[in-house]
């Protein structure tokens, strides 16, 4: 019992100690953010993907505010800025709602959307790259083309499965509009172009297929020159986000400063869940519990390349973003593994690369009253999966 009183002592410290090493890469990246943000990053993004979401959303007219809502969502979610995604999100679902003509129950689009949403499309980790710097990585930067290829393949996972399941978890019969746009939605103009967010317009669909290339081509280079790239990345965002800035003409210092000053408020945030779950880790650990999990679980999850660690944090990612954030940074911060091991690296990834499911779930379909989900729940567990297997291939590849 002494051992379990110092451990909650300890790691209650480590916590905060934690958390206030994390302020500074925080504020760094949230305030180059905030300046590709103002300098129009999302808007661009926005036009390259529109083409796109056309095609994958049929069912949703190309001038319903419920596009642009989605658009803005997944362009918030690709730059890794989470608390912006959000809104948007809702916004979307709520737009979508409007185009449902059976209340109450998940629409093929809002299943895709979910489902999307859910595999953590994002190509910019900025925060597990920050807390991988806070704990003395030598190569905080070294996930990205592991979280790249993890991310890729639970996208296209979850698109295909959610494509592929609306055919078993069919839509109540309807009698689709005779005419596509806003008025056949039965939505007044007023209504529809309330507080939405514009979307400009896109660019042409060749754009936007030469961008998905080019993502699709970087993939291979990360894989096999990863190691020689990543050192690269940090000091590549930095200037590339400011000359962006400037060109762009903004204010650059006063914009950093402001997107400076949200990271140390997000910072801050996250020390009650790092205390509760850094407390309840330690306590784990010196009662002799973790021992016993890891030799009864270990010889079978590690033959697959997942250590028990791994297993715990693909868990819990489904259930807690703040609490698999906590379990990262324990793992990452325990001597005995680190954030430069190959253990560190796919806990990183899984982070990266994976969605709180369940919370998007309840979120999202709350917001608008959904309670007959049909298959969004199965595609996105399904992405979450392959995001798994994904994480491990890839870090078993480059890092063990």
């Amino acid at each position: 019992m002494e051992q379990l009183s110092q451990a909650m002592v300890d790691s209650a410290g480590s916590a905060v100690e934690l958390a206030i090493g994390l302020i500074g890469v925080m504020t760094l990246f949230l305030g180059l953010m905030k300046v590709a943000e103002a300098g129009g990053l999302l808007k661009i993004i926005s036009r390259l993907i529109r083409p796109l979401m056309v095609r994958l959303f049929p069912d949703v007219p190309p001038d319903h505010p419920a596009m642009g809502a989605m658009i803005l969502n997944l362009s918030a979610n690709v730059m890794g800025l989470g608390n912006a995604a959000t809104p948007f999100g809702i916004r979307a679902m709520q737009e979508l709602d409007r185009l449902n003509p059976h209340p109450g129950t998940a629409t093929n689009a809002m299943v895709l959307f979910l489902a999307i949403n859910t595999s953590s499309v994002t190509l910019l980790p900025t925060g597990v790259i920050a807390l991988r710097a806070a704990a003395g990585s030598a190569n905080p930067a070294g996930i990205l083309p592991t979280t790249l290829f993890a991310t890729f393949c639970s996208t296209l996972v979850a698109i295909v499965t959610a494509k592929m399941l609306q055919r078993y978890f069919r839509e109540p019969d309807r009698a689709r509009p005779s005419s596509p746009g806003v008025a056949a939605a039965g939505i007044s103009e007023s209504t529809a172009t309330g507080d939405t967010p514009e979307v400009e317009a896109p660019y042409p669909l060749w754009v936007s297929l030469t961008a998905l290339v080019c993502i699709v081509a970087f993939i291979p280079v990360t894989v096999f020159f990863g190691r020689s790239i990543s050192p690269w990345v940090m000091p590549g965002l930095m200037v590339g986000f400011l000359v962006f800035g400037i060109l762009r003409k903004v204010p650059v210092y006063e914009t950093f400063v402001d997107g400076a000053r949200e990271g140390f408020q997000v910072a801050i945030r996250i020390i009650p869940y790092l205390v509760a779950i850094l407390s309840a880790i330690g306590m784990f650990r010196a009662s002799g519990a973790m021992d016993f999990v890891v030799n009864g679980l270990g010889r079978w999850t590690q033959a697959v390349g997942l250590p028990p660690e791994a297993l715990s944090m693909a868990l819990l990612r489904n259930l807690s973003g703040s609490g698999a954030y906590a379990l990262l940074a324990s793992i990452i911060r325990d001597p005995g593994i680190g954030p430069d091991s190959y253990t560190g690296y796919l806990v990183s990834t899984l982070q990266g690369s994976t969605e709180t499911t369940f919370y998007v779930l309840a979120v999202y379909f709350g917001a608008v009253q959904i309670k007959r989900t049909r298959h969004a729940l199965a595609a996105g567990l399904t992405a979450d999966c392959f995001a798994v297997i994904a994480s491990v291939f890839i870090c078993s590849l480059l890092y063990r």
